[in-house]
């Protein structure tokens, strides 16, 4: 038999071919494209053909592999769909799901969440800056002395190629960088994850999260903060929730203070977590400092304002009841599955 007859045959077989399930379609493989299939023979039949015909040979040949490959691609894909359509006829859409877990919000995000919306009902905006900061809007901006234990090699990470460029060892540095580009009002809130060169232990991290506020205009005063504050801890903690200022010392803030919440004494963990006084500090606070208003460019004779900053990590280890910060970090689902259903 001439061999181009025979490539024309089995091109018609392969054409032909019908293949109703998956054993006829490993049939119709070992066939024509197992290691012993009926085409390879033909390719050693070109030493047996005309010189002038050796490249129509080939390519027919060629052409006769490619059409089994692509009747057998084309049969395999045709019987998985009707394996899957007919998976899905079988299928009962109403019935509940296995696993009905759907996953859950860090308690870092939730807890963050639920601080901005509170400010964000009363006029302040989000605001987000980098993680990399430079020393003039970390530190000096906000009034930090130089020789401040916190610009310390213990105490900041500063980036290997310059002293100048550090991790942000606060999120007060959106501030500044917000104040020096835009003029009062300002009322932001700005959250984020800052660092800090500390021993990492069951109440310490050198990675942690900070919500910052700041509100700058006319005429703003002590009282403003102070209601603004008791406001933010009643629709966190409850609406009877009491709250107290005592004196303090920031760089950035004058005068400064410290403010805690009445937790109570109703159990031990309540005991122990406020040490027996029943009140427990939650942020720092204070009127920005008018060195801070000018170095960011702001007339501190015509405007004033207030700052406050907490972290979120102690925010939500006081909600539930977390004893260990390193829990936070270490991204255990058993633990991460506690609040799916939380905010």
């Amino acid at each position: 038999m001439d061999v181009f007859q025979q490539i024309d045959e089995l091109l018609q077989e392969i054409s032909n071919a019908q293949i109703g399930d998956a054993a006829q379609l490993e049939d119709f493989r070992i066939k024509f494209l197992g290691s012993k299939n009926i085409i390879k023979p033909l390719f050693g039949e070109i030493k047996n053909v005309a010189n002038e015909r050796k490249k129509e040979f080939g390519q027919a040949v060629n052409a006769l592999k490619q059409a089994a490959e692509a009747k057998f691609n084309g049969e395999k894909d045709r019987l998985e769909q009707q394996v899957e359509n007919a998976s899905m006829a079988d299928m009962d859409l109403s019935l509940p799901p296995i696993n009905g877990y759907k996953g859950s919000r860090h308690p870092i995000s939730i807890v963050m969440n639920r601080i901005v919306s509170i400010f964000e009902r009363i006029g302040f905006t989000v605001a987000e800056e980098r993680e990399i900061e430079d020393d003039w809007h970390n530190f000096t901006a906000m009034n930090t002395p130089d020789d401040h234990p916190a610009r310390d090699m213990q105490d900041t990470f500063y980036l290997k190629d310059s002293v100048q460029r550090l991790l942000r060892t606060h999120t007060s540095s959106v501030q500044s960088r917000l104040m020096t580009k835009t003029q009062p009002p300002i009322r932001i809130i700005a959250p984020g994850r800052v660092y800090r060169n500390e021993t990492i232990s069951a109440r310490s991290h050198c990675q942690f999260h900070q919500v910052e506020g700041l509100f700058i205009d006319e005429k703003v005063s002590f009282a403003d903060m102070k209601q603004t504050l008791l406001y933010f801890a009643r629709e966190m903690y409850g609406p009877k929730t009491d709250i107290r200022l005592r004196p303090s010392y920031f760089p950035f803030t004058e005068p400064s203070a410290e403010m805690d919440v009445h937790w109570g004494l109703e159990d031990e963990n309540a005991y122990r977590i406020t040490k027996g006084t029943g009140w427990l500090e939650i942020l720092g606070c204070g009127m920005v400092d008018p060195n801070v208003l000018e170095n960011c460019e702001i007339d501190p004779d015509k405007y004033s304002g207030y700052a406050f900053g907490m972290g979120i990590e102690r925010q939500a280890m006081l909600l539930y009841r977390i004893n260990d910060i390193r829990l936070l970090f270490e991204n255990d689902a058993r633990f991460l599955r506690q609040f799916h259903s939380m905010f």
